[in-house]
């Protein structure tokens, strides 16, 4: 009897939004023993990451450093800026959206929310009516998340706070940049925003575990103002420490900052206009996929988009659709005959429905270059014929030409 063949082995691929694939160098920093967390090499090292850091979110403000993931840098940035009573306004495209304004109702903060739904990025004119309306200025923050994790979209940053001057409103702009940090364009002091929110697991390539605040100078006014806030998440020492110690309210993640050194090195030797470059042209290369997939005659039973217009979608991570329970079913083959890992969908299903049945999400940031994207694309498509799930023909075709004209400038 023959054996049948499952070409499953090698290096899996993790292809999810998060956490992303980490680089080897970054793994073999993290692979020493415990340092002294007191003196010697890791506050120097430690030192070093702040303004790397600053560099790569585009500000000269300030930075801290949490041992927590996503969630923690979203708790932090409410903690140290609105107390119980205060107002926020909170536009969503997305589940994270959500996620952040129900992190603000547990503190005992007013959230209002604006919801543009899942496949279509903010409508700034309702967005600016509502500050324009708000004449006694009791809206204290708008909570902005650049990307949305969830439905892939990609929001105009720079043109929410102009919608905020123009209604002459004082808010804080605080925006998430889980994860598009270091994927996406983003310029925190250029673009106006007063707190921004970021974690370590996505687009800067290092295990989770830290997150990080960035804040100016009008968000510390804010802080000071306050009347009380936690210990652990009052960014002041963080930002200003007097004592190493004070960096991550006590003892530091040693190996993630070893990690994240590398990391960081990664990120500035290659450019971040490189960087930024690269994650377009790759991006690029899954939607010319995707689009080509989808052309059947019955659009409805095939691969759909979330996002229909490119200049919306997220340079990070792309949301799919294929009818229930279809997109289960692709990514359970992957996985188990070819080592290949597909995100869950997350947030996009009606009410009530499992949200992965029908969606899945692909992630394509950090450390990832042409190549593994068109082992990626290589590999749905392989899924889809063995599933006999319909789809047009050319896909890996097009994604090629779409890495050989950014290849070409």
């Amino acid at each position: 009897m023959r054996a049948t063949s499952n070409p499953s082995g090698g290096r899996p691929y993790l292809a999810i939004p998060g956490p992303s694939v980490i680089p080897d160098p970054v793994l073999q920093a993290m692979h020493r023993p415990s340092p002294n967390i007191y003196a010697g090499e890791l506050v120097t090292l430690t030192d070093s990451l702040v303004p790397d850091l600053k560099a790569l979110a585009g500000t000269a403000h300030f930075v801290a450093i949490y041992i927590a993931n996503g969630h923690g840098a979203w708790e932090a940035a409410l903690m140290n800026t609105l107390q119980p009573g205060d107002r926020v306004l909170v536009p969503a495209s997305g589940r994270f959206a959500i996620g952040w304004s129900e992190m603000a109702e547990a503190l005992g903060i007013e959230v209002e929310v604006l919801d543009f739904g899942t496949a279509a990025a903010w409508d700034l004119s309702q967005v600016a009516e509502r500050l324009t309306a708000d004449k006694a200025h009791d809206i204290k923050a708008v909570l902005g998340v650049h990307v949305d994790t969830s439905s892939s979209i990609r929001n105009d940053i720079a043109a929410l706070r102009t919608a905020m001057d123009a209604a002459g409103h004082p808010a804080l702009l605080m925006t998430d940049c889980i994860a598009s940090l270091g994927c996406d364009r983003f310029e925190m002091d250029a673009w106006g925003v007063d707190v921004m929110v970021a974690a370590c697991q996505k687009g800067l390539m290092t295990p989770a575990g830290v997150s990080f605040v960035f804040f100016n100078d009008k968000a510390a006014e804010a802080r000071a103002r306050l009347p009380r806030i936690s210990r652990y998440w009052d960014w002041t020492p963080r930002a200003n420490p007097q004592e190493f110690y004070q960096y991550f309210g006590g003892t530091a993640p040693t190996h993630h900052l070893y990690g994240l050194r590398v990391a960081l090195d990664l990120i500035h030797g290659e450019g971040l206009q490189q960087v930024w470059a690269r994650h377009a042209t790759l991006a690029q290369a899954i939607w010319a996929a995707c689009e080509t997939w989808g052309q059947i005659d019955a659009p409805e039973q095939g691969l759909r988009m979330n996002v229909t217009d490119p200049a919306l979608r997220s340079h990070a991570v792309t949301a799919l659709q294929l009818p229930a329970p279809r997109a289960s079913e692709l990514r359970a083959w992957l996985e188990q005959n070819l080592g290949l890992t597909l995100g869950i969908g997350l947030g996009l299903a009606p009410a009530g429905s499992p949200a992965w049945h029908g969606y899945f999400r692909l992630g394509h940031m950090g450390h990832v270059n042409g190549q593994m994207i068109m082992g990626l694309l290589g590999g749905i498509e392989t899924g889809m014929q063995a599933l006999e799930i319909p789809h047009g023909a050319g896909g890996l075709s097009a994604a090629a030409q779409a890495l050989a004209a950014g290849a070409q400038g």
